[in-house]
């Protein structure tokens, strides 16, 4: 928020009476709110942007040549969860201000999930000397599916309403359509309580279509992030929802959409960008939101389209467009100089008017904080997990086969097929189907609450040998794991749990692989090559084991999610997403 002093501040400056702080010289300003693009120079002072009138001539205590370079306004991430990058808010950094990404949009619901709103608040600890902008899409469920998960913590209604209070809180973060579509009170409360406070509310409309987004839509829900195709798109825009074009390492949409509405003929006037979920070692090696923009612009979008999308149009979405999303007199100085618009690789990175990034590197690392050791405590398994934790017995134990649900995987996708497949059962329990690459899945409840165990198969893992496990099993984050057989699966399943969260591998009764992630078993406290190296590690062990999976750990910390169709996995058993409900692994 803007005081009187620096709107004064500011005024006096553009007016001569004090000198600006920088002169970005010799520049070509995109101006996104105007469509054009045009030689002038950008003057800073304290952060804000004073003036971008050609000719006009002012003060400025240092002049930088920007050599004829596009400067383009910072990228927004309309919508994404940093704990999926592993990396602590510090060490993400390092990883997407060099792409030019300097607002994030983003929904801590996992840390949530894991520990509350004392959570929330030691990941904002450090959030003023970040190289970035931090929005918080303050966390709708928490629980996610209650009463089908166990889960750390809880944000009711009259809590969810102090936190958007916070500065720094923009809008209600992604809602799923069953508490909407089943009337759920509690989140209708969330819904106004947002509204009355003149913010957004994020959607989460996987699946749904006609009437039944219509009465999704009516309910004040803004946005959807979890569109897949063009029939999906036009539909969001139909009701008057802005479509967040999705580009992660599971969920890769960019290419589907953007060719849409070019087919369509679109307004993009309501399409922003984002990344939702993307691993770091992706980020560094394709880019973050700079990549949608460079796809977009591949695909035949012109390319001030595609850089509104990562600019204006989510600043406007989020209410923040007098504050941040082009390069006008009074916005924040967030810059971007780019050589070619068509590459989106900046070679200077200003964020609030300094300079912070170089030649796709940070100018000076931000040092990860010392997080208090009780979010590094969060893993604790009520019972010892061993081999038979994870049987799977068969109503009919005389059975020689019967017909069970499978979650399907889709490539490239976080949806699932619920599959009806014939399994055989040996000594009364249901077995896999190695042939056919059906392989046990298990969530193990470890929060010490139950110590519930939730069993069921999935089809698509590719998986010749052994088990893996990971803390990250959204959105009530217990440990998750697939295997081969059930004895790989435990040895896995106590490294994560002995580790306190992290990643494992396992083969022969042995660990072959782990990587420790103490912060409420989330995020390491590394920095960011060496999270990226140590990932690097568990792949090629995972790979050993015959799953080609470009992203296995993502993949595997979405197959149980209870909110996307069709078929989730939790702690207490195999869950029908559209349904609401759960359901017996065999039918």
């Amino acid at each position: 928020m803007r005081t009187f002093e620096e709107i004064k501040n500011t005024i006096e400056t553009g007016l001569g009476k004090h000198p600006c702080d920088l002169r970005l010289t010799n520049a070509k300003l995109v101006n996104v709110f105007s469509g054009e693009i045009y030689p002038t120079d950008i003057y800073i002072k304290n952060k804000r942007i004073v003036s971008i009138e050609p000719g006009a001539v002012l003060e400025a205590l240092e002049t930088v040549d920007c050599g004829g370079a596009y400067a383009v306004p910072g990228l927004i991430d309309s919508h994404m969860h940093f704990e999926s990058t592993m990396l602590s808010p510090e060490a993400l950094s390092s990883v997407v201000v060099p792409h030019g990404t300097t607002t994030l949009c983003a929904d801590l619901m996992e840390i949530a999930n894991v520990a509350g709103e004392e959570g929330l608040r030691a990941m904002l600890q450090s959030i003023d000397r970040l190289p970035y902008r931090m929005l918080i899409e303050v966390s709708s469920r928490v629980p996610t599916a209650p009463g089908l998960e166990t889960n750390g913590a809880t944000l009711g209604a009259e809590q969810v309403a102090q936190i958007m209070d916070w500065e720094e809180s923009v809008s209600l973060g992604e809602l799923d359509p069953s508490k909407i579509l089943f009337v759920k009170d509690e989140y209708i409360h969330k819904v106004a309580d947002t509204l009355a406070r003149r913010k957004i509310v994020n959607g989460h409309a996987i699946g749904r279509l006609g009437q039944e987004l219509n009465v999704y839509a009516s309910s004040g829900i803004s946005d959807d992030h979890e569109c897949v195709t063009k029939e999906e798109l036009l539909s969001r825009l139909r009701v008057g929802m802005r479509v967040l074009v999705r580009e992660g390492s599971t969920e890769r949409n960019v290419d589907a959409l953007i060719s849409g509405a070019l087919e369509l003929g679109c307004s993009t006037d309501n399409l922003c960008f984002c990344t939702d979920d993307k691993h770091a070692g992706e980020i560094m090696e394709e880019g973050h939101i700079n990549y949608n923009v460079r796809r977009a612009i591949e695909l035949g979008m012109a390319p001030m389209q595609a850089i509104q999308m990562a600019t204006i149009n989510a600043a406007r979405h989020f209410r923040m467009d007098d504050e941040i999303g082009s390069i006008t007199p009074g916005r924040l100085a967030d810059i971007l100089l780019i050589d070619d618009l068509t590459k989106m690789e900046p070679k200077a990175v200003y964020f609030e008017g300094q300079l912070v990034a170089r030649s796709k590197a940070l100018l000076q690392e931000c040092a990860v904080s010392a997080y208090p050791g009780w979010i590094k405590d969060t893993v604790h398994l009520k019972h010892p997990i061993t081999a038979d934790s994870f049987r799977c017995p068969a109503k009919n134990p005389d059975a020689v086969e019967t017909q069970a649900h499978v979650i399907g995987l889709i490539d490239v996708q976080i949806i699932n097929n619920d599959l009806v497949c014939t399994l055989p059962v040996q000594n009364g329990e249901i077995q896999r189907d190695l042939d056919n690459d059906i392989l046990k899945l298990a969530v193990v409840e470890r929060y010490g609450k139950t110590g519930g165990v939730g069993v069921g198969f999935v089809k698509g893992f590719s998986l010749k040998k052994g088990a893996l496990a990971y803390s990250m099993s959204h959105d009530h984050h217990n440990i998750v794991a697939v295997g081969v057989n059930d004895a790989d699966m435990a040895v896995a399943v106590n490294e994560v749990a002995r580790l306190h969260g992290g990643l494992a591998v396992a083969c022969d009764g042995k660990v072959v692989s782990s990587m420790c992630l103490p912060i409420g078993g989330l995020m390491s406290e590394c920095s960011a090559g060496e999270v990226m190296r140590l990932l690097d590690d568990m792949n090629e062990a995972t790979r050993a084991l015959g799953c080609d999976m470009p992203a296995p750990f993502m993949t595997l910390s979405f197959i149980s999610l209870p909110t996307v169709p069709e078929l989730g996995l939790t702690d207490m058993g195999l869950v029908d997403v559209l349904e609401h409900r759960l359901i017996d692994v065999e039918l």
